[in-house]
């Protein structure tokens, strides 16, 4: 036997739907309907063998063509035009118009205008339609024209908006994209410093082991490590330098002394402590730590600026722990800061990469980073 949904489940599906579009849609379709629902009495009493319950149908028909606007705003925009020449009714004939616009942009809306002026004018001019109307063009123009052309309007304006957003949401991924792939370029690089050093003490180390062992019966396994060693390198830098050149390594502890001087000229002073623990890390963790002090004490400011900042480097177990903290400015700074928003982002394609997690966010009126990584010390 199935369960019904929980009431929180229920609710999330229901605020789900609620900004969906197609909620918008049938949202639209019953406005329409609710305006053109106040003509059903005269529509009852007009020459047009509907009753009233009759004419409410046909209405409630029209507007329900407005739940396709998105993908087929055709369909609505021809039912308007049918519903005008019937029943006399331009409700409609304006949420079409916008519908146009809105999804199809400024040519097929300034055709589809056009082609309601010219149905408009052509029934203008019939007998009948309306049973009243104004006997000069000044009076079609100055009523039928500028229904068409401002829904039209409103609708290519709301296009263009769209087409901005758009745009707008593909700048920030495409930044964000960029961010982590020059993070991974950096931390390749790192890889290619630290670790080409190794394997070339490795392939030194190799070489003088086989010129010792000259004679004997492990020289050749000697000479074979040391070629290996050599071709890793080769692979090594194939795979890093050829995509870009770096002269030296990311900075590691030693260097967060330097970034707090730097803060500290910009107007925030710096609390940093680094646990003794720390410095057994290995180069490329160290590059990690500086890595992310970094952008935290450029983002405090850019966000915070003259505001303290603490930074404390700290081992526990297995867990090296990485915490930057500063107050929350009382008010934005002003002028607003100048910033990518991909800061964040870099950081954690950092942290991640070496198995590690970074939560940012605002805490008892501060801004705090924490960074966890695996120290990769053997205790």
């Amino acid at each position: 036997m199935s369960r019904l949904p929980t009431v929180p489940a229920l609710r999330r599906c229901v605020d789900r739907w609620a900004v969906s579009p197609r909620a918008l849609d049938v949202v639209t379709a019953l406005s329409a309907f609710g305006l053109m629902v106040l003509d059903v009495p005269g529509l009852a009493r007009a020459d047009n063998s509907l009753t009233g319950v009759t004419a409410t149908l046909v209405l409630a028909s029209g507007a329900a063509t407005l739940v396709l606007r998105r993908r087929l705003p055709w369909i609505p925009y021809l039912v308007a035009l049918v519903l005008m020449g019937w029943l006399h009714e331009l409700t409609m004939v304006q949420f079409a118009l916008y519908s146009i616009g809105r999804f199809r942009g400024r040519r097929a809306a300034v055709v589809a205008t056009l082609l309601y002026i010219g149905v408009a004018y052509a029934l203008f001019n019939t007998p009948g339609w309306p049973a009243r109307h104004g006997d000069t063009l000044s009076d079609f123009l100055s009523i039928v024209v500028p229904i068409g052309v401002l829904a039209a309007g409103v609708g290519i304006a709301a296009y263009r908006q769209d087409l901005v957003r758009a745009l707008e949401v593909q700048r920030r991924e495409a930044a964000a994209r960029q961010a982590v792939q020059e993070e991974r370029i950096s931390v390749g690089r790192d890889v290619h410093d630290l670790v080409g050093r190794e394997l070339t003490v490795l392939a030194v180390r190799a070489e003088v082991l086989a010129v010792r062992a000259r004679g004997e019966a492990h020289r050749k396994d000697f000479e074979e490590l040391a070629d290996t060693a050599r071709r890793a390198h080769l692979m090594l830098n194939e795979t890093i330098v050829r995509r870009a050149d770096r002269n030296a390594a990311t900075p590691g502890l030693e260097g967060l002394a330097a970034l707090a001087e730097e803060s500290e000229r910009m107007g925030s002073p710096v609390d940093l402590t680094v646990a003794d623990a720390a410095e057994a890390l290995s180069p490329l963790r160290q590059a990690a730590v500086h890595r992310v002090v970094r952008e935290c004490l450029t983002n405090t400011a850019k966000h915070a600026p003259g505001l303290p900042v603490t930074v404390a480097i700290t081992v526990d177990g297995p867990d090296l722990r990485i915490e930057v903290r500063n107050p929350l400015p009382k008010t934005p700074p002003d002028p607003a800061p100048v910033s990518t928003g991909t800061g964040l982002l870099s950081m954690e394609e950092r942290v991640t990469s070496m198995g590690g997690t970074l939560n940012a966010r605002p805490e008892d009126g501060a801004y705090v980073v924490t960074a966890l990584l695996p120290t990769g010390l053997n205790r």
